[in-house]
């Protein structure tokens, strides 16, 4: 070819960074660990929701959400789906279980379907685990809502009327600072009113 279509952008090597990463996570050998990684680091360092994200590279909000939450597990756990023993799909059910890692290593021993680990993982440990019925779907849903679009895990308190707590978990300093640094720029909005 004598003329080829070129795009050419001046870009600050911030800008060249987050081009890299999502132009990387487009690739097809990426484990699902190595793809929420990179989704993470995205949400971090550029301040994405995870819908910009889930605009930004064509995929849906729950496939980021439902990846991101792998970095939860515990490290023996994420070997087992880097390693390709155990899928991505496994790995969810295993995510708010008591046990992860001898979950999975039932799992892979009896080689069982997501459908029966899904089962697995809810009678696990029936005891230990609150019920659901104790927040209101609302509630949940809120959760829910809120835990996604910071892409942290949210937790709502309400003590009917008497008010309540809201909880946000992080997994790092970085994280933090981005809770903080959106609470605070929600603060100076507030008094820009």
């Amino acid at each position: 070819m004598h003329n080829v279509p070129v795009l050419i952008r001046d870009l600050n090597d911030g800008e060249a960074l987050e081009i890299a990463l999502i132009e990387n996570i487009q690739r097809s050998d990426l484990n699902p660990l190595e793809e929420a990684r990179a989704y993470n680091l995205l949400l971090d360092q550029f301040s994405y929701t995870q819908q910009q994200l889930a605009d930004s590279l064509g995929k849906s909000r729950s496939h980021i959400a439902n990846l991101l939450r792998l970095l939860n597990l515990p490290e023996s756990v994420r070997k087992l789906i880097e390693t390709g023993k155990l899928s991505a799909g496994h790995a969810r059910t295993l995510v708010a279980t008591e046990s992860p890692a001898a979950l999975a290593q039932q799992i892979i021993q009896l080689g069982l379907s997501v459908r029966d680990a899904e089962e697995l993982a809810r009678t696990a440990a029936p005891a230990t685990r609150k019920p659901r019925s104790e927040k209101s779907a609302d509630t949940r849903a809120l959760e829910k809502s809120v835990g996604d679009s910071l892409g942290l895990k949210v937790e709502i308190d309400d003590r009917s009327g008497k008010g309540g707590t809201v909880t946000i978990g992080y997994r790092s300093l970085d994280q933090l600072e981005t809770i903080c640094e959106r609470l605070q720029g929600m603060n100076k909005g507030a008094s820009a009113e």
